[in-house]
């Protein structure tokens, strides 16, 4: 059922961003050891401050799982409804 307020009551796949920041987090360590053993330094940083970006995005999906239904609804939860004006 669209409601046509969705992009202000959107909500997000937790899951999914949860393996997808995972997944980011073990590309951005082992790039970051690559680059450093290899001597690209540069490259290694810019590896470096992805994966703090990547450790803080899954500490935030990890607190909205933690949370409960409210940040992370079944499919018995109906979608929110449209805000009023």
């Amino acid at each position: 059922m669209r409601t046509g307020s969705e992009p202000a009551t959107a909500r997000s796949a937790l899951r999914a961003r949860f393996w997808l920041s995972l997944w980011g987090l073990v590309w951005a360590v082992f790039g970051t050891a690559v680059f450093a053993l290899t001597g690209h330094f540069g490259w290694a940083l810019a590896c470096g401050v992805l994966w703090l970006v990547v450790t803080a995005d899954l500490a935030v999906i990890l607190r909205h799982l933690r949370q409960g239904p409210h940040y992370q609804p079944g499919r018995n939860i109906p979608p929110y409804l449209p805000p009023r004006r």
